[in-house]
């Protein structure tokens, strides 16, 4: 038996742009959106005659005292990373972004994702000094004081573990939701001094084609990066959307290279040292590698290619009854900007443009959102973007195809494989559950 749509009969008006129920995203736009909201979509309002609004008792009381710093309300105690290491045990502690729970571009600073190899070091900025030396004509040493007196400049980054997205190497889908399979990329405004005026003023020997940027924490972790990098947008960052680091991101500075891999944007930065060649260290030669088919492997890889997922809905995301739905995700590219996404509600046979939510900035990410009349039936949601260079999100045939799939389901060799950036499904069942699938 059919299951009967409860949309009124002005959803009809606007355009269906694809299979299974995608309708144009002037939906979601201008006059269209102006004359649809209040009454072909807004399917969850009653009348202000059918009920009358009752005064609750936290408006006939005096509510709480104002903390000093504000906190989330209890009634967002869900809204919360996921912990890889909730007994602290004595490896790497990882938190992963609750990304459909979240809305915008921007991610709160406490929900950010961490990595942290040996926990976090809690590091007086008043003691910590941070060196620039080797292929330079002035080695110099910088205290936090003393950066704050350059000249800073602010920018919005996502930033992306190269291991994010791991279990969709397995050969059949992981059932987990998106914090799980996403949750190691965050987006944040970033506050800092530009790399390149510090090393404008260190005096670059003609000789460096290399740094290596290392961190003050127990494993000093330390990276290679082109020169061409600092050169270019890299920056030594002080605040996070307005205020300090948080510890778990770097405080009191981290290296921010926009695009490139999370790794790589090195914490409790220490030093930054000129060489002519990368350094080949345990992390960039025996971790961050890149394994292809047929036994072969590729290094020094560092962007974060073109990449987009839904949020909204998906697992546990029910959608409840037939109806319009938002479909909405998060796109980014470590190349540029992301000029497209386009969505799918029939598994790739047929596709709609979504509409990206503005301003739209460079290595950032960026809401997309697609009007949606599900109709009860089973369908297969996916999202698929484009930057300004030229690059697009494969599907996942074709990113198997490059790069083949593990023999076996992770965590087995989870930090052996990364990048992965091929387009992810939903499936929608008839109840309107949400799970994990590959098209």
């Amino acid at each position: 038996m059919k299951r009967r749509s409860n949309l009124p009969d002005k959803v009809d008006e606007v355009e269906q742009v694809a299979g299974n129920g995608l309708l144009h995203r002037r939906a979601l736009l201008g006059a269209s959106a102006a004359g649809l909201a209040g009454t072909a979509l807004g399917l969850t309002a009653t009348g202000a005659a059918a009920e009358q609004l009752v005064e609750q008792p936290w408006g006939l009381q005096i509510g709480e005292d104002t903390p000093a710093y504000q906190t989330p309300s209890k009634f967002a105690k869900n809204v919360v990373r996921t912990l890889a290491n909730p007994k602290f045990e004595p490896r790497s502690s990882i938190s992963r972004t609750p990304h459909h729970l979240l809305e915008g571009t921007r991610t709160p600073n406490g929900l950010h994702f961490t990595i942290n190899h040996t926990g976090i070091p809690e590091i007086d900025p008043q003691a910590h000094r941070f060196l620039i030396h080797g292929l330079v004509k002035r080695p110099l040493v910088f205290t936090v004081d003393a950066l704050l007196k350059y000249p800073m400049t602010s920018r919005p980054a996502f930033v992306e573990c190269g291991g994010n997205s791991v279990p969709l190497f397995s050969p059949k889908p992981i059932q987990a939701d998106v914090q799980a399979l996403h949750g190691l990329s965050s987006c944040a405004e970033w506050t800092g001094v530009p790399l390149s005026l510090l090393l404008d003023e260190c005096g670059i020997d003609p000789r460096a084609k290399w740094f290596i940027a290392e961190g003050a924490d127990g494993p000093h972790l330390m990276r290679s990066v082109p020169l061409a990098k600092a050169l270019d947008d890299a920056m030594i960052a002080l605040y996070q959307n307005g205020e300090p680091l948080m510890p778990g991101n770097g405080f009191p500075m981290r290296l921010l290279l926009p695009g490139y891999e999370g790794n790589m944007n090195v914490k409790f930065l220490r030093r930054i040292k000129l060489v002519p060649s990368p350094a080949m260290s345990f992390w960039e030669s025996q971790v961050y590698t890149e394994p292809m088919p047929k036994g072969k492997s590729y290094n020094l890889t560092f962007l974060n290619e073109v990449k987009s997922f839904i949020t909204r809905p998906s697992p546990g995301q029910d959608v409840k009854t037939p109806g319009y739905y938002e479909i909405s995700g998060i796109a980014y590219s470590g190349k540029g900007k992301i000029t497209k996404v386009m969505v799918s509600a029939d598994g790739g046979n047929s596709w709609g443009e979504a509409a990206l939510q503005a301003p739209v900035y460079s290595k950032a990410f960026t809401r997309f959102r697609m009007p949606w009349r599900w109709d009860g039936r089973p369908v297969i949601l996916q999202s698929r973007a484009w930057d300004d260079q030229g690059s697009f999100q494969p599907t996942r045939a074709e990113f198997v195809a490059a790069r083949g799939q593990l023999d076996t389901v992770p965590p087995v060799v989870a930090f052996r494989n990364h990048h992965f950036n091929a387009v992810t499904s939903w499936a929608v069942d008839a109840r309107g559950k949400v799970s994990h699938a590959y098209a």
